[in-house]
């Protein structure tokens, strides 16, 4: 299954969105398409445990590097550069997340990929929780503070993994976006 699923990313990053077929997947991985089905139920079904592995790689990231942040502020900042530096060091996995998630190969498993994204904020979301009830956080809804957050990075990550985009660098983005962020979720002064 492993084997499935790192095949498929390398083959994916070649090849692109429209190399990325059932058969090229089976041919570069030497697993038959009988195998493939047995775990995966479909290519749309190895796709989204794909995109599933991907997510999960790159929120357990963000996560481990939560628990290191004494404040809401150096919190927000290692959610910031972690994403960057996933994205730098990750560049398939990042493609892959960016651009799968407008493909129709994942609209038949929406709800397994909700259900792991949940799943994978849940770690983002415990850690913001005593910060927004302690008054260090605006006390906006879970999915607002998601999109001021994850929002400008997932755009700055996407642009960057664009072939035909240029002018991102994630470096200088790393320094400038984390503190315009952490404005956004400051409480507002009475």
């Amino acid at each position: 299954m492993d084997r499935l699923l790192t095949t498929a990313l390398s083959v994916y990053a070649e090849s692109g969105q429209q190399g990325f077929t059932v058969n090229a997947v089976t041919t570069a991985s030497g697993v038959s398409l009988g195998s493939l089905y047995h775990h995966f139920g479909s290519f749309d079904g190895l796709a989204a445990a794909l995109y599933t592995r991907c997510m999960e790689q790159l929120f357990a990231e963000m996560t481990t590097a939560l628990t290191r942040a004494r404040t809401a502020r150096t919190g927000v900042r290692a959610i910031v550069t972690t994403y960057l530096r996933f994205t730098e060091e990750h560049p398939d996995a990042a493609l892959f997340l960016h651009a799968s998630a407008y493909s129709g190969y994942l609209a038949t498993h929406t709800e397994q990929i909700r259900a792991a994204k949940e799943n994978a904020l849940k770690g983002l979301v415990d850690w913001m929780r005593p910060r927004i009830e302690a008054g260090e956080i605006a006390p906006l809804p879970a999915p607002l503070i998601d999109v001021l957050i994850l929002g400008p990075v997932a755009e700055t990550a996407r642009r960057w993994l664009a072939p035909t985009y240029t002018g991102i660098d994630l470096a200088e983005a790393a320094k400038i976006l984390p503190d315009r962020i952490w404005r956004s979720l400051q409480p507002e002064s009475p």
